[in-house]
């Protein structure tokens, strides 16, 4: 990414060394033990005084140390683990779970920092704006209005900017601003479909959608997809025989399978929601990320109320920038400001007046491109390298847009036992299963070019490669040679 990262990416990972050489000094000293003077520490680790107070300040946050003005920084007693207790009433309390799907826990999980990250759907640290966004929050802090109650619906300023960005067809009145697309998504299927009731989405599908869905104990309704999308005809069946009055679908660069709906596929599926008067939920987060010709217009410009558009600034940002947009018209909105100042009353000012700053910026627009340039180089890299290291996993298709390769991994694979061992050889990868609503067309794996550089994605690829021929050999051929 720019250069303008470097210095940011440096003093970041200064600090994190010589806070590591400090946890090393506490987990040795006793309680109350002094810890070396601010010129001492800097001399030991030839650090400025800023990086050594930065990172003294992180160990004091952790309750590792505590400060006493006039007196010095000593060591504090670690609180011990809560005694253990008999929680077995909580089983009969909570009843049984929503979702056995174990799976969907290691998608919440973050990797061990020695573990190469192939599964990670928000942008690492080289794509992200860093500098761009420290003076985007610098500014908005100044700001009175920052920390004043806003209305509902958010800035509008930066409703104005989500508009403009969508098309000259929608207007700021139905735009309403949300922490990030997951919580748009939260609030309109808890909004729309009551509990119990049928949604329908696309298999496979984003794994996100289908916990929310699970979490809220909805009805999921599987459709298949062919070449060209959703297939139409399966979509009016599931319309007419659950009663669903939504649809959940990603028709630009489908996450995971990179699936666009083609022309012709985008008008029927228009009409059958439309004859079965329900609502569509168009999620269309890589909208900022295609790498070679630019997305599809968003079906919202070619519906009357029908469809319900998602747009989020993480993806093509960085993941604390979790701001968002729900587009909407008609009686439909009022329901979902209501949601929303039932949640938390209105986003955080801070985040809304640092997205506008953010996005307000001349650079900002140079940012993207290189952003998507990367992720081309990237897609690029890891194309090739799967060729190379891991040729037994079929890649699907090569995306046109965002970060996902969605692998067929042969017939008779175990998926989550090979995700275990590639996990002991310290590469984080999706495991295919939690993209489907029902049972898995067999084994897939996905692979996202977001959160690891090129040199990450090439050895990765190869330990995967390594790994899936070391636990297909049978141990008694290993055991001969």
């Amino acid at each position: 990414m720019s250069d303008n990262t470097a210095p940011l990416r440096a003093r970041h990972s200064s600090e994190e060394r010589l806070a590591e050489h400090l946890r090393d000094f506490v987990e040795r000293a006793a309680t109350g033990t002094r810890l070396p003077t601010v010129r001492e520490l800097m001399k030991r680790h030839a650090a400025s005084p800023v990086t050594v107070q930065r990172a003294v300040n992180q160990l004091v946050r952790e309750g590792r140390l505590i400060t006493r003005p006039g007196d010095g920084t000593f060591v504090q007693a670690i609180p011990r683990a809560p005694k253990p207790f008999d929680a077995s009433w909580q089983s009969v309390a909570l009843g049984s779970p929503l979702s056995n799907d174990s799976a969907f826990e290691s998608f919440f999980r973050i990797p061990a920092s020695d573990t190469l990250v192939l599964g990670s759907g928000y942008p690492d640290v080289s794509l992200q704006p860093l500098s761009l966004l420290a003076k985007a929050a610098q500014r908005a802090s100044r700001k009175a209005s920052t920390w004043a109650r806003l209305p509902v619906e958010g800035l509008d300023e930066l409703r104005h900017w989500f508009a403009r960005e969508i098309g000259s067809f929608v207007h700021i009145d139905q735009v309403l601003l949300v922490p990030g697309g997951q919580a748009a998504l939260s609030t309109l299927f808890r909004a729309l479909v009551p509990f119990g009731g049928p949604l329908i989405v696309e298999s496979p599908t984003y794994f996100g959608a289908l916990a929310i869905a699970r979490a809220f104990g909805l009805r999921l309704v599987p459709v298949p997809h062919d070449e060209h999308g959703i297939r139409p005809d399966l979509l009016g069946a599931a319309l007419s025989s659950t009663g669903a009055r939504v649809v959940y679908l990603q028709p630009a660069f489908s996450n995971p399978s990179g699936l666009s709906l083609s022309s012709e596929r985008r008008r029927e599926v228009l009409k059958l929601v439309e004859g079965a008067n329900a609502f569509l939920i168009e999620d269309d987060y890589a909208r900022d990320l295609a790498l070679e010709t630019a997305a599809p217009p968003p079906l919202y410009r070619d519906s009357s109320g029908h469809v319900i558009y998602v747009r989020s600034l993480t993806k093509s940002t960085a993941p604390g920038v979790r701001v968002g947009a729900i587009v909407a018209m008609g009686a439909v909105m009022n329901r979902l400001k209501t949601a929303r100042a039932v949640d938390d009353w209105f986003l955080s000012g801070l985040l809304q007046e640092t997205a506008l700053e953010l996005v307000s910026s001349p650079s900002f627009r140079g940012y993207v491109r290189q952003l998507v340039g990367t992720l081309r180089e990237r897609r690029d890299v890891a194309v090739a390298a799967l060729g190379r290291h891991f040729p037994e996993a079929r890649l699907s298709r090569i995306p046109s847009a965002g970060f996902s390769l969605w692998l067929e991994l042969p017939s008779g694979t175990d998926e989550a036992a090979f995700v275990d061992a590639a996990l002991r050889a310290k590469v984080q990868v999706n495991p295919g299963a939690p993209w489907f609503a029902a049972e898995p067309i067999g084994p897939h794996l996905r692979i996202s070019t977001a959160g690891a550089p090129a040199d990450v994605l090439e050895e990765g690829i190869r330990r995967l490669g390594a790994t899936f021929r070391e636990t297909r050999t049978p141990r008694t051929s290993r055991s001969k040679r």
